[in-house]
C-alpha cells in the first residue's frame, strides 16, 4: 500500500505541475504604508446571502449600527431603498434577527409611519464604509453617517436648508417579530424607547431592548405615533417618534443612541459612560480600535485582492460574540433576572453549531482575553439559566441547529488554557449536558435525543416527531446528530482525562465511537436509523435523509476524534483517498481550481445543502473535510483543495461563500490562508497546509502565549510553488502534518519550504493527527 501511495503521489505531482506551471504567478502586492482598515471592505458578503452588514461597529460591540434595505437580515446590496439605520445586526445569520429602532432622517411633514413606505432611495455611487464608519447620500438630499462605541451608535445627519428636518425613530418595526414597543420624549434633546420582539429561524421567547437617544441640539418640534396616527406635540406613543430641527443655517444634527438588554437605567448608564463625544472623535476612536485589532496579524506577499479579502475576513471574525452587559457590569441572565459580572465582561450571541469549528479557535489565538470572558459567559448561562446554550441570542435560547456544539466550544477553551480557575465549573455543566436533557420547564433542548443515544448508541431519525420546544429538533436529523454527539463525546473525554476524571473519560471515549453505529456496510456510508434500529430513508448518500443541512457524502468526514477509524470503516487509505478525490472533483480541480470551486462544488444559492455528492464549501459540516487528506497520506491535496476553496472569497459584495454565521466562514478563510487550521475542533490539534502569504506575523497575548510573537513563513508561495517540501518549527525539522497547542504556545517560527511538486513530507503513517482515546 505504501508503494502504491508513493506512485500516486509522484503521478499526481507531475500532473499538478504540468497544469499549474502554465498559470503565471500573481504579482506580489507592495506592503502598504497606510492603515490596515483601508484594506477592509465591509460590503463583502452583502449579496447572495452572505448576510453581512456594512454599518458601524467596534470589535465585539453590543451595537452594530447599519442600514436596513428590506432583506430579512438587514442589508442587501441589490436593493436601493433604506428603511432606517438600526442598532442590532449579526454578521451572516441566516434568519430574521435584530434591526431594533430603525432611525431615518427625512424632510417635510411626517405623514407615514410604515418604514416600507417612507424608505429613502440611495445609490452605491454615494455610499462608503470602513471599519467603524458608514456613509450614504439619500435621494432626499440628506447625508447620513454612522459610527459606534461598544454600547452606543452615533449618527450624523447633514440636511438641506429647511425648517422641517426630521429624524424618525421607529420603535414598532424591526427585523424580528414585534411584540410591543413604547416611546417617550423626555426633554428637548432626548428620546427613550423599549422594544420587545421575538423571532429568528422559528421563534424565540421575547426579549426587550432598551434605548435612549440624545441629540446634539434641541428639537424645534416633536411628536409620536400609534399605528398610522401621527400626533404632533405628543410625548408618548407605542409606534415611534419624530423630532424636528431647523437646518436653514446649521445643517448638521448629531445623535447618540445607547442600548441595554437589562433596563432603561442600563441604557442611560451606557449613554453616560460612552456618550458625550463628537461624531468625529467617536469615529477616530473606532478606527483606532480596529487598527489595533487588525495589526495583530501582519501579512506580506500576495496580491492586493488577496490582502483585501484576508483583512476583510479578519475584520468580520471580530464582530461577534457581542458584549451583553452594561457598563456597570449588570446583565440579563437566561433566567430573566439581573446578574452582575464580577471580574469579567459578559458576552452573548452564540451561533455555536457554526463557530465551534473555526471562529472559537481563531479568537482563542488572537483574542484570548476576550475568548476567556466568552467562555465564562457560556458557563454563566448554565449557572443562571439551568443549562448550557445551543444557539443563544441575547438573553434567550433559540434552539436553532442540532447536535451538541457547546461541548467542543468549551473544550476548545479548556485546551487553549482559557478556563483556568473555573475548569471544574465548566466541566460540571458539560457533564450535565452530555448525560441528560434539560427539564421540561427549561427553554433549551440540549441533546434532545440523548435518551436513545445513551441507550442504543445512536440518535434515531423520527421525521414527523412534533416539536417539543421552539427551534430545531435533533430527532429530525438523527444521522448527523449521532456524528455531532460522538464528536462532542470525544472532545469531552479529553477534558475529563485532563482534569483527572478517569472513569468519565473512559465512558465518553467509548461513546465517541458511536459514529460506527450509523455506518451502513451495504452503502459504505453513514445512514440514518429509525427508532427500531433499521436503516431508513434513501440509500443514496447524495440525499439528505437524516442529515442537517448536508448529505452522507458531506458528513462522511466529520469524525475528527477518530479519522483513522473512519478511514478503516470505509475500506482503508486507498478507498478513502479515492472517495475524497471524487468528493472534491480532484481531477477537475487540478485543471481549473476556481472553475471547479464555482461549478462543481457550489450548487445554486447559499442554502443548497442537499442532493449533492460533492464538497460544499458554503456550509459548516464540510469545513474540516479538505484537511482529511492530512490523515490519509496525501497532504499535498489538502493544499490543492484549500487553495481552490479560497478563490471563492473575493473583494466584492458576493465575496463570501454561504452565510458568514457570526464570523465562521471568515475565520475559515483567515486560518486556511495562514496555513494553520483546527482539524480536531474541541481539542488542541492544528493541521498544517501551505499559507497563501510569504510571511505572516502574529502578535500574541503574552498572558496566554509564551512566545508573544509567531512568524509563519512560506517564501515564494504561489499558484505554482505551493507544495510543502519541508516544515521547521523554531529551526527544527517537523514531519507531522499537525501541531499541538502546547507546541504552538512557545513557538516563535513556523517555516514552510514550498516547491512546484508534491513531496514525501507528511506521508508517513506517524504524520497524521492522533486518535483521541
Amino acid at each position: 500500500m505504501r508503494g502504491t501511495r508513493r506512485t500516486r503521489l509522484c503521478l499526481a505531482g507531475v500532473m499538478a505541475a504540468s497544469v499549474l506551471i502554465a498559470t503565471p504567478a500573481a504579482p506580489a502586492a507592495e506592503r502598504t504604508d497606510g492603515h490596515l482598515t483601508d484594506l477592509v471592505n465591509p460590503f463583502i458578503g452583502s449579496q447572495n446571502e452572505g448576510n453581512t452588514f456594512p454599518g458601524a461597529a467596534v470589535p465585539f460591540g453590543m451595537v452594530q449600527l447599519s442600514p436596513d434595505t428590506g432583506h430579512m437580515t438587514g442589508y442587501d446590496y441589490t436593493q436601493n431603498r433604506i428603511r432606517g439605520f438600526s442598532l442590532v445586526h449579526l454578521s451572516g445569520v441566516g434568519c430574521r434577527l435584530g434591526g431594533d429602532l430603525p432611525v431615518l432622517p427625512t424632510t417635510g411633514d411626517v405623514t407615514q409611519t410604515d418604514y416600507t413606505k417612507y424608505a429613502a432611495g440611495f445609490s452605491h455611487r454615494d455610499e462608503a464604509a470602513s471599519p467603524g464608519y458608514y456613509r450614504v447620500g439619500l435621494s432626499s438630499g440628506i447625508r447620513a453617517e454612522l459610527t459606534a462605541t461598544r454600547r452606543t451608535g452615533v449618527q450624523r445627519y447633514t440636511f438641506p436648508a429647511t425648517d422641517k428636518a426630521n429624524v424618525l425613530l421607529n420603535a414598532a418595526q424591526s427585523l424580528h417579530k414585534a411584540v410591543s414597543s413604547s416611546v417617550e420624549i423626555l426633554d428637548d434633546h432626548t428620546v427613550r424607547t423599549a422594544i420587545t420582539g421575538r423571532g429568528f429561524c422559528r421563534d424565540t421567547g421575547p426579549y426587550t431592548v432598551y434605548t435612549i437617544t440624545r441629540f446634539s441640539r434641541p428639537f424645534t418640534a416633536y411628536g409620536t405615533w400609534n399605528g398610522q396616527a401621527v400626533t404632533p406635540g405628543s410625548r408618548r406613543g407605542t409606534g415611534g417618534a419624530y423630532v424636528r430641527f431647523d437646518t436653514t443655517k446649521h445643517r448638521t444634527v448629531e445623535a447618540t443612541t445607547a442600548m441595554s438588554y437589562v433596563d432603561a437605567r442600563g441604557a442611560a448608564g451606557n449613554l453616560g459612560a460612552e456618550g458625550g463625544r463628537s461624531f468625529d472623535a467617536v469615529r477616530e476612536r473606532a478606527r483606532e480600535e480596529w487598527e489595533k485589532r487588525l495589526a495583530d496579524v501582519q501579512v506580506r506577499g500576495g496580491t492586493s485582492t488577496l490582502r483585501r479579502t484576508f483583512y476583510s475576513s479578519l475584520y468580520r471574525s471580530f464582530l461577534a460574540p457581542n458584549i451583553g452587559g452594561d457598563t456597570d457590569g449588570r446583565y440579563l441572565g437566561w433566567d430573566r433576572r439581573i446578574h452582575h459580572a464580577n471580574g469579567f465582561t459578559y458576552y452573548q450571541n452564540w451561533s455555536l453549531w457554526d463557530t465551534y469549528r473555526t471562529q472559537a479557535q481563531l479568537l482563542a489565538l488572537l483574542a484570548p482575553h476576550e475568548a476567556r470572558d466568552m467562555a465564562r459567559s457560556v458557563v454563566a448561562i448554565d449557572e443562571n439559566g439551568g443549562w448550557l446554550p445551543k444557539w443563544g441570542y441575547g438573553p434567550v435560547e433559540t434552539n436553532v441547529m442540532s447536535g451538541d456544539p457547546v461541548t467542543p466550544f468549551l473544550t476548545t477553551a479548556y485546551q487553549m488554557g482559557l478556563l483556568k480557575g473555573f475548569e471544574e465549573r465548566a466541566y460540571r455543566a458539560l457533564k450535565k449536558n452530555a448525560d441528560g436533557v434539560p427539564p421540561a420547564g427549561n427553554p433549551g433542548i440540549g441533546r434532545e435525543a440523548n435518551a436513545e443515544y445513551l441507550a442504543h448508541g445512536y440518535a434515531p431519525f423520527v421525521q414527523d416527531r412534533p416539536y417539543v420546544k421552539m427551534g430545531d429538533s435533533d430527532y429530525h436529523h438523527g444521522a448527523s446528530v449521532t456524528l455531532e454527539y460522538a464528536l462532542a463525546d470525544g472532545m469531552l473525554a479529553q477534558m475529563a482525562r485532563g482534569l483527572g476524571h478517569r472513569a468519565d473519560a473512559a465512558r465518553y471515549a467509548a461513546r465517541a465511537r458511536n459514529y460506527r453505529n450509523i455506518f451502513d456496510p451495504s452503502t459504505g456510508f453513514f445512514r440514518a436509523r429509525d427508532a427500531s434500529g433499521a436503516f431508513t430513508g434513501s440509500a443514496d448518500p447524495a440525499q439528505g435523509t437524516g442529515f442537517h443541512e448536508g448529505t452522507a457524502w458531506q458528513y462522511q468526514w466529520l469524525v475528527p476524534q477518530d479519522v483513522q477509524g473512519m478511514v478503516r470503516l470505509i475500506g482503508g487509505e486507498r478507498a478513502a483517498n479515492d472517495r475524497l478525490d471524487s468528493f472534491f472533483a480532484y481531477d477537475k480541480l487540478l485543471a481549473d481550481p476556481a472553475k471547479t470551486a464555482r461549478e462543481s462544488w457550489v450548487h445554486g444559492n447559499a442554502y443548497a445543502y442537499y442532493n449533492a455528492d460533492k464538497y460544499n464549501p458554503m456550509n459548516e459540516p464540510d469545513l474540516i473535510a479538505p484537511y482529511t487528506y492530512l490523515a490519509t497520506g496525501q497532504p499535498w491535496k489538502t493544499t490543492d483543495v484549500v487553495h481552490a476553496a479560497l478563490t471563492l472569497f473575493t473583494d466584492g459584495p458576493t465575496g463570501i461563500t454561504g452565510n458568514d454565521d457570526l464570523g465562521t466562514m471568515s475565520a475559515w478563510n483567515v486560518l486556511s490562508s495562514i496555513g494553520l487550521f483546527p482539524i480536531q475542533p474541541g481539542y488542541d490539534t492544528w493541521g498544517l497546509s501551505t499559507p497563501v502569504f510569504d510571511r505572516v506575523d502574529l502578535a500574541l497575548d503574552r498572558r496566554y502565549w509564551k512566545s508573544g510573537n509567531l512568524t509563519i513563513a512560506a517564501p515564494g508561495t504561489s499558484a505554482t510553488d505551493r507544495y510543502i517540501q519541508s516544515v521547521r518549527t523554531d529551526g527544527t525539522p517537523h514531519g507531522q502534518t499537525y501541531l499541538t497547542t502546547g507546541v504552538l504556545r512557545s513557538l516563535r517560527s513556523l517555516d514552510f519550504t514550498v516547491g512546484p511538486r508534491p513531496s514525501e513530507w507528511g506521508t508517513s503513517p506517524k504524520a497524521a493527527q492522533p486518535v483521541l482515546k
